[in-house]
């Protein structure tokens, strides 16, 4: 009567897809979502939780952009990986120094010819955090009191994308200037994503040092300061204007003394009549 209760729970087991453990290799992951920071090491977990066959074979696979590529193959490391990885018991692989180029899937495949389960496989996802560069920042020299104005900063060698503050003579502009008492009657606007600072009208408060920083989860940079100036009426046009104007007069004088030199303006006929 047990042996037939034992049949028929292994009838019910197997028509549910469930293999005792003890007749098949299972592997497992403590994590099949893993994220490192670049230079840094990282294991990949392939545990096997079950298995009969004493030197299973053991394979591990990296699939980017749908192509898969060894990473472990014939009890080595093969692939972008050799040098820079190895595997540890019972089936992980440890990246001594990850970079950007390893963000990818991973699949760990074992092999098992004495169970009746003889294959297993678990994919796992890594992904490369990468600090930010220094951005690249513009901020206007000279702006007018009241005018319109943005301030961009751009980077685009960090991932995740990065997110952006700006800082006014050192000091950290809040993303919603109403938020602080200090900056409560700035007309800015802040896209962290963006990384825009927007001034709808420019007040002379707003005159100092600007810098931007991007961060992300492995770190962040910043541009160098740069000064804005702001003056109450547009010095900079007035002194265009005015460069300009002085410019026509030279040209149109040089071109009447050039005139006269060649006799455009003399009478051609005056000396005839006389």
């Amino acid at each position: 009567m047990a042996f037939a209760r034992l049949v028929a729970c292994f009838v019910l087991y197997s028509s549910l897809g469930h293999i005792p453990s003890s007749l098949g290799v299972i592997l497992r992951t403590t994590d099949k979502i893993v994220w490192a920071n670049e230079f840094e090491p990282i294991e990949l977990t392939c545990l096997i939780e079950s298995i009969s066959t004493n030197n299973p074979r053991i394979e591990w696979k990296k699939i980017k952009n749908g192509v898969p590529s060894y990473v472990y193959f014939q009890n080595k490391i093969a692939g972008d990986l050799e040098h820079r990885a190895q595997l540890r018991e019972p089936a992980n692989i440890l990246i001594f120094n990850t970079t950007r180029s390893d963000t990818a899937e991973y699949r760990c495949e074992v092999a098992a010819i004495d169970d009746q389960r003889d294959f297993d496989e678990i994919l796992i996802s890594l992904a490369v955090r990468v600090k930010p560069v220094v951005p690249r920042c513009y901020v206007p020299e000279a702006v007018t009191v009241g005018t319109s104005t943005e301030l961009r900063c751009l980077e685009n060698e960090g991932f995740p994308a990065p997110h952006y503050r700006w800082f006014h003579n050192n000091e950290e502009l809040p993303q919603d200037p109403k938020n602080s008492p200090k900056f409560v009657n700035s007309s800015y606007s802040i896209n962290p994503d963006t990384g825009s600072l927007k001034f709808r009208r420019v007040r002379k408060d707003d005159a100092g040092e600007y810098y931007c920083q991007a961060m992300n989860d492995a770190g962040h940079a910043q541009c160098p300061e740069q000064t804005m100036e702001v003056y109450d009426i547009d010095i900079l046009g007035i002194f265009l204007k005015s460069f300009g104007a002085l410019l026509v007069f030279f040209c149109l004088a040089a071109s009447i003394c050039h005139s006269c030199k060649r006799g455009c303006f003399s009478k051609k006929g005056h000396n005839e009549n006389k």
